[in-house]
């Protein structure tokens, strides 16, 4: 799980992008020390946990820092650029700029890359790359072209692989970008040009990578709002020729289409992204945390006085500019896990957080309209579940036999004798796959429809969404409601898309016939009393004055309010779940709304503002709920006569609320009061008569 934590405020001196702005954050041989560069004539060293500046270097008038300052972790010293040519060297003791080393090269700097284990690099303008004590050793050498005509330098960074660094770095000529990447343990340059694929129309906007033993993991936010990676291989079978890799989608729309500035991206782990840039077309600008793993926002915030789409990240802090001041935001994540990405395990998730994740490309549904995921990647994630399994059980192994030809009745017997072995360490994906077999059974055979053996599996509480996808979609075309209310209660995981299908199945009529069939439907939550259920489900074109009437009696049967409690359970991303809510027709949501009114109605009776039952809804998800409908259908719901008494009604409790805690903020002063006097108490003799005034 990632999260961000408070932000605070590093430098108070006004920034700003550009030339004359914020050139960049590096790293100093002190964990906790940061070396800024401003684009005009400054370089400051900053301790992070004391919020302040320890030092402050400037080059004269008339100079200009050209890129941004780095630390010599082998020496200490510190190494800025002015006037692309001029380098200087110094230390903490150091007072003018104007007095320490100088050396004056031959060519235009890009950049200075400096890392841990190894010397400073520097990459010229034109693409060639030197040690700097080679440099300093002959300032005047001559430095090689590299790159063609046109052709400009717009990205580059770093790497440590095998105790040799590896630089790579992104050019663009004409619309066209190429990558080279530059070993030193064999002195050998490659390049590679990166072809766009499908997504031909858009404009690279941003880049950033990680690296493992074999390949770089390029990744490159487009104009799009999608973020596409690359695999370049660090040592290329034939480095003389110029090669052909191609981009493929890793994460979709993290940001507004063609959003122009304030866009950056930006690696933090194997598996963690951060992403800079307004979400919405509409919206501001907002700091989210991506997991690429499992394709989920972990968690974002606003910053409401926009950015400079700069982005840097060092250790467990991120680095930006919000306005024009450069801020901090201090960033925890654990080990990346399924469980973790989604952030919606009942039992593991503080009530206190508001991790809230966003699903993306899901699995296809077969003749379902519901998410989408790429084929490929699903059944590269199958794969990897197959082989992680250890050596199977015998009894799984004849399951698996079973299912593929034999009855249903067949299928419950050995079923029922594999769930009796002994539970192994992989015991989810094992079940997972079964649930796959059914599946996949059921789609070559439609009539094959195992509901039994389904609803036992669901029921060994280690399923989730994306272990069995289609599952649900198989339900909600089986119109199985039972099931379906049980995959709502125990899968953490489950699409927005797939919740809102849910909640206008059980909104709908033929869903009655389906409730009468399935017994066993779960009375969780609030059971209305049978002498309030006589009117229940009934029809949304009665007069508004008889639903008036019937405001204190449930306006569903105990068996649809089960169902519909299993859906004010259910996790979900309010940004991504609104455009779903739109499509419910108008009469279902007035419906709904009449439900959770009645339930508030119902907590509202009692000091605690709880209802009776197991596992009933909250009073904040009922109050969640009512905002979200009203959010995304008020426009239509408030054009329907039916609906007028129950927003005449949800108005005046809300104008109810808002006296009530006017008053209490009135008599905040005097319970305070009381309760010094009550801390008093130890000072009082054993008898005395005390007047309070309370006004």
């Amino acid at each position: 799980m990632a999260a961000l934590e408070e932000e605070f405020t590093l430098s108070t001196v006004p920034l700003g992008a550009g030339p004359n702005g914020l050139l960049g954050v590096e790293q100093s041989d002190k964990t906790d020390q940061f070396l800024v560069t401003h684009g005009g004539r400054t370089v400051i060293l900053y301790k992070v946990s004391d919020q302040k500046p320890l030092g402050s270097w400037s080059v004269k008038q008339g100079q200009i820092i050209t890129c941004p300052a780095v630390c010599n972790f082998q020496t200490g010293e510190f190494i800025v650029v002015h006037d692309n040519k001029v380098l200087r060297i110094w230390n903490t003791e150091d007072v003018n700029l104007d007095k320490v080393f100088k050396a004056t090269l031959s060519a235009e700097i890009y950049r200075i890359h400096s890392i841990q284990g190894t010397e400073p690099l520097v990459l010229f303008k034109e693409g060639a790359v030197r040690g700097l004590e080679a440099l300093l050793a002959e300032p005047q050498q001559k430095i090689e072209t590299v790159l063609s005509d046109d052709e400009v330098i717009k990205w580059t960074k770093v790497f440590m692989v095998f105790r040799h660094p590896v630089l790579i770095f992104i050019t663009e000529k004409h619309g066209n970008h190429f990558a080279y990447i530059q070993t030193f343990s064999s002195r050998t340059l490659s390049k590679y040009t990166l072809f766009h694929g499908q997504e031909e129309k858009s404009v690279i906007q941003n880049f950033t990578a990680s690296v493992d033993r074999k390949f770089i993991s390029l990744m490159s936010l487009s104009s799009d709002g999608c973020v596409y990676e690359t695999l370049i291989p660090i040592h290329p079978r034939d480095p003389d020729e110029n090669q052909r890799v191609v981009r493929s989608l890793l994460l979709k729309t993290v940001v507004a289409g063609n959003a122009r500035s304030g866009v950056a991206l930006t690696v933090l782990d194997q598996d963690h992204v951060a992403v800079l840039g307004p979400p919405l077309p509409a919206s501001k600008e907002c700091l989210s945390i991506w997991n690429t793993k499992f394709q989920t926002l972990q968690t974002s915030r606003e910053l409401p006085q926009g950015t400079s789409g700069q982005l840097w990240y060092f250790g467990e802090n991120l680095f930006m500019l919000h306005g024009k001041f450069l801020t901090v935001i201090p960033y925890k994540c654990e080990v990346s896990s399924l469980a973790g990405a989604l952030g919606k395990l009942k039992h593991s998730q503080d009530p206190g957080t508001h991790t809230v994740p966003h699903f993306v490309n899901w699995e296809t549904s077969r003749g379902c309209g519901f998410g989408s995921q790429n084929s490929e990647q699903s059944k590269r994630i199958l794969r990897r579940r197959k082989i992680e399994v250890n050596v199977p059980p015998p009894a799984f192994e004849q399951l698996l036999s079973t299912i593929k030809k034999d009855s249903e009745k067949d299928i419950e017997v050995e079923l029922c004798k594999f769930l009796a072995v002994k539970r192994t360490p992989d015991f989810h994906t094992i079940v997972g796959d079964i649930v796959l077999e059914l599946l996949g059974r059921h789609t070559t055979e439609p009539s094959f429809y195992p509901r039994n053996s389904l609803m036992q599996l669901i029921q060994t509480h280690v399923l989730s969404y994306s272990l069995c996808p289609g599952l649900m979609e198989v339900a909600l075309e089986k119109t199985d409601v039972q099931m379906l209310q049980l995959c709502l209660q125990q899968f953490p995981d489950i699409p927005e898309s797939i919740t809102c299908a849910c909640l206008k199945i059980f909104l709908s009529d033929p869903v009655q016939e389906k409730m009468d069939e399935q017994t066993e439907i779960l009375q969780n939550g609030f059971n209305a009393d049978e002498q309030n259920c006589d009117s229940c489900d009934r029809k949304l074109n009665q007069k508004p004055q008889d639903a008036a009437e019937e405001t204190t009696s449930c306006p569903v049967v105990p068996k649809r309010a089960a169902l519909l409690n299993a859906i004010l359970h259910s996790a979900y991303s309010e940004m991504f779940l609104l455009p779903h809510l739109k499509d419910i027709p108008a009469q279902h949501v007035t419906l709904f709304l009449q439900y959770l009114y009645f339930l508030y109605l119902k907590c509202s009776e009692n000091a605690t503002m709880t209802l009776p039952g197991l596992h009933p809804p909250t009073l904040n998800q009922i109050m969640d709920w009512i905002c979200l409908l009203l959010d995304a259908n008020f426009t239509v719901v408030v054009m329907i006569p039916e609906a007028k008494r129950l927003l005449l009604s949800l108005y005046k409790f809300v104008k109810s609320q808002i006296c009530i805690c006017s008053e209490l903020n009135k008599i905040e002063v005097s319970f305070r009061e009381l309760q010094k006097l009550n801390q008093e108490k130890n000072n009082r003799e054993l008898y005395s008569i005390e007047v309070l005034e309370l006004f």
